[in-house]
């Protein structure tokens, strides 16, 4: 889809009730979601995080969303797909500016260019016991991307039709943090495997996006 068009018709998911759990289940792992349902899975004074889904116009003028493929850490989240953003710093005023602060130091965004549309629900990631706020944004005058080498190994540029299309569902085997050789829900886009916390984002994501094209 041309981003022109897209950028006339995403702002109508501002009036749009979220989904949230409803949409986040559908892509989250049976075993976290029976943890989840029994309780076993308690907030413990969540340090807080904010990302961005970017959606922006290729060379071609058509819409994509903006992935990142974190480096290789000693951590849980090493290698994985993720959306730019990250956690909250004491200089931040709002969440939100988290999310644009660090979108900006990790892929080089011009925040001014930046048009937040809206926030979505909160996700919660127990392994690293952090509370993600994502938001989502059009970014309308992309400059050459810049990469945060220490963080970022690489861009994942998607085409929207990828993002809204369910044959790119699917599931894998993985080991994770806290399971090994679990059947996980993922997303297969662009060759890379979204999961986790970032499917299920991606997920109320493209369902809100889907009532208004």
């Amino acid at each position: 889809m041309d981003f022109k068009s897209f950028a006339d018709q995403i702002p109508k998911i501002k009036n749009l009730p979220l989904p949230g759990r409803q949409a986040h289940y559908k892509l989250a792992p049976e075993v976290r979601i029976r943890e989840l349902e029994e309780g076993k899975i308690l907030k413990k004074n969540p340090r807080k995080a904010g990302v961005m889904a970017l959606f922006y116009p290729d060379a071609a003028s058509q819409t994509r969303l903006l992935f990142i493929m974190r480096k290789s850490y000693n951590g849980i989240h090493s290698r994985q797909v993720a959306f730019p953003g990250g956690k909250q710093e004491k200089g931040d005023s709002s969440i939100l500016d988290t999310a644009l602060r660090e979108t900006r130091e990790e892929v080089g965004v011009i925040t001014k260019h930046v048009e937040v549309i809206r926030e979505v629900s909160e996700v919660y990631i127990p392994p690293s016991n952090f509370e993600v706020q994502p938001f989502v944004g059009l970014y309308h005058r992309p400059a050459p991307f810049v990469l945060q080498e220490e963080e970022v190994d690489h861009l994942i540029e998607v085409p929207l039709a990828q993002v809204l299309d369910d044959e790119y569902l699917t599931s894998q085997i993985l080991s994770t943090s806290y399971a090994r050789n679990i059947e996980v829900p993922a997303f297969r886009l662009e060759g890379y495997t979204v999961w986790g916390a970032t499917a299920m984002m991606l997920n109320e994501i493209r369902g809100l996006i889907k009532k208004v094209l």
